[in-house]
């Protein structure tokens, strides 16, 4: 892995400093766009103004004040076009922050190997709550085969899912 690589991978944080490698340039520019519509003020920040202008301009006029304080309290600071980014790249995922994730796997990983057998994950996906299908599970395992101990590694499995990619090893 590159040096580059290395250090904005390792960066970890709020994951904004990557927002902009989560989306096709084209959508980068729609979200410019849209961006720039909401940003009524044109000074780069999405305020509570901002937000009832453009909800005015589309028709809805009584907006209570509550409501567009609770779209703001969405962010965890003002909202520049990184933040705006980064709030739809979260949305658009579905999916929890990756240790969020890695510590739900924990949970089933009492000697904190990194991995999880096969046959147990198999058994928990295909009998608790959304259960997987056969050929759901067929994809999982081809997507991410155990080793040859039939252990699977779960960190892969949440990077992949919070970030769309096999980690570069």
């Amino acid at each position: 892995m590159s040096p580059k690589k290395a250090k904005r991978r390792a960066g970890g944080g709020e994951g904004s400093s990557n927002v902009f490698s989560m989306f096709e340039q084209s959508q980068i520019q729609e979200y410019k766009e849209a961006f720039t519509i909401i940003d009524q003020n044109r000074d780069g920040i999405i305020s509570k103004d901002d937000l009832r202008d453009v909800l005015a301009s589309m028709g809805q006029l009584n907006v209570k004040n509550e409501e567009l304080e609770a779209m703001i309290k969405e962010a965890s600071g003002p909202i520049n076009f990184t933040v705006f980014l980064t709030m739809f790249g979260e949305k658009l995922k579905g999916a929890d922050p990756e240790d969020v994730i890695v510590s739900a796997f924990k949970v089933l990983d009492p000697e904190g190997t990194g991995t999880i057998k096969k046959q147990f994950l198999e058994e928990l996906l295909t009998t608790q709550c959304d259960r997987f299908s056969a050929e759901e599970m067929k994809n999982l395992w081809a997507a991410f085969p155990p080793d040859v101990a039939g252990n699977v590694d779960y960190k892969n499995i949440c990077y992949v899912i919070t970030h769309g990619e096999e980690k570069e090893e």
